[in-house]
């Protein structure tokens, strides 16, 4: 392969300048680097979540915060609640951070080095070198998952992931011009996202295929060889819906720790047995459902009891909120809780 290593950059852009994804945040193929701002925020929304759930989100974000003076401004709870539905909410803590972290230490203004980049909150090694390429232009070795499949493959690099990535990330320095940094960043990105998929990848319309030694040898979707997979560990908890004229018992979980500073549903203890129905927010008569709702965190699945109650009189919860169920949509629910919320609804239909 080092023999071409010119000719997969050259083949590549020359792809992308015919067929670049047209995104909010992007800039065409060859003009000026965008906005900074947007593309620090794409970065950090697209980190383990995909173009089409982070394109309606980024667009109704950016008319609410168009910049970072005015995302730093704003109110910690509306921002966690705008960010509901895109999920890891640690994301947007971190936003928040960023955002006022640029503003105080920075002028407003997004620093274009790797090194600079880095000591703003929420921006590691990935996310500093996709900025840097794009927003900046600077030579920067981007590697996030899609980048990994395609110079896995290209290189045909058997080691299993995670040991692997030094190899990866070396391959992809290899190829990486000096010119037009952000544009081949993308270009890595949007071929691994629409021809050099998971499954069944497209190498009859890849522009790189005949640089590629996986597919020379036949066997394309062997790679990025990955690790034995280890079973979820389960926990379990209770979904606690109160209801009073219309109304359903809300509360905002605590700042730190897992989905911190959300509106949420009242939930019982997560643990390794059903907790039944510890820690309800009321004495009330508490019907439980025979259905559960079930949710993928990262490292473990939650499969919730749910149980619910009406009540007339007035209940004192701490950071409780009485929300209309009519308009329980626009409460900002993250998605665990929002499928208990849609279950819930169901039943009393």
């Amino acid at each position: 392969m080092s023999a071409n290593l010119p000719s997969v950059a050259s083949d590549l852009l020359g792809w992308y300048d015919r067929h670049a994804r047209e995104l909010p945040w992007r800039a065409p193929p060859g003009t000026p680097p965008p906005d900074p701002y947007r593309v620090w925020l794409s970065e950090v929304m697209l980190q383990q979540t995909q173009v089409a759930t982070v394109r309606p989100h980024f667009e109704r974000w950016v008319a609410r915060w168009p910049d970072f003076a005015r995302l730093a401004a704003a109110d910690d709870a509306e921002v966690m609640a705008a960010w509901a539905g895109l999920g890891y909410y640690a994301r947007a803590r971190n936003l928040l951070k960023g955002a006022r972290a640029i503003v105080s230490d920075h002028g407003g203004r997004l620093p274009d080095s790797e090194a600079a980049l880095r000591t703003i909150p929420g921006i590691g090694d990935y996310t500093a070198a996709a900025i840097a390429a794009i927003a900046f232009g600077r030579r920067a070795v981007v590697v996030d998952a899609n980048v990994e499949r395609v110079v896995a493959r290209l290189a045909a690099i058997d080691t299993p992931l995670p040991a692997a990535k030094p190899a990866i990330r070396a391959a992809t320095d290899a190829i990486t011009p000096d010119a037009h940094a952000g544009d081949f960043a993308q270009a890595m990105m949007d071929l691994g996202s629409t021809i050099c998929t998971t499954r069944a990848p497209r190498c009859l319309l890849c522009p790189i295929a005949r640089h590629c030694r996986a597919l020379a040898a036949g066997v394309p979707d062997r790679f990025p060889v990955k690790p034995t997979k280890r079973a979820r560990p389960v926990r379990h908890g209770t979904m606690f819906w109160l209801e009073r004229d219309g109304a359903v018992l809300l509360v905002r979980r605590p700042a730190r720790g897992l989905l911190g500073g959300m509106r949420a549903l009242p939930t019982g203890p997560w643990s390794d047995a059903p907790p039944g129905l510890a820690d309800a927010p009321a004495e009330a008569d508490w019907r439980i459902s025979p259905a559960t709702s079930e949710h993928g965190f990262t490292h473990f699945t939650l499969v919730s009891a749910l149980a619910s109650a009406v009540i007339d009189g007035h209940i004192a919860v701490a950071d409780g909120e009485w929300w209309p169920i009519a308009q329980i949509e626009s409460a900002g629910l993250p998605t665990v809780f929002a499928k208990a919320a849609a279950m819930f609804e169901g039943m009393r239909e």
